[in-house]
């Protein structure tokens, strides 16, 4: 069951639409560090602002990022 302040509301229109994102490394190359993780944290959420999306959750391992994205339905995904 969803959480009252998981809905978010536009000026017509109600909405909580989530969406998973994996970034993998090319290869699978174990390219990500913990330092690396927490500056594309920084990165992640800045962007997710720009495009007035927040950013739920982000995590990662050695060759790939998980993000979990709250946006509004005037963005595309792709974007």
């Amino acid at each position: 069951m969803k959480k009252l302040n998981d809905i978010r509301t536009g000026r017509h229109c109600v909405f909580s639409m989530h969406v998973h994102l994996v970034f993998v490394a090319k290869y699978r190359r174990r390219v990500f560090d913990k330092a690396a993780i927490d500056r594309l944290r920084a990165l992640f959420t800045k962007i997710c602002a720009d495009f007035e999306a927040e950013l739920k959750e982000m995590d990662g391992d050695i060759d790939h990022v998980h993000l979990l994205v709250n946006y509004p339905p005037k963005v595309a995904v792709s974007a």
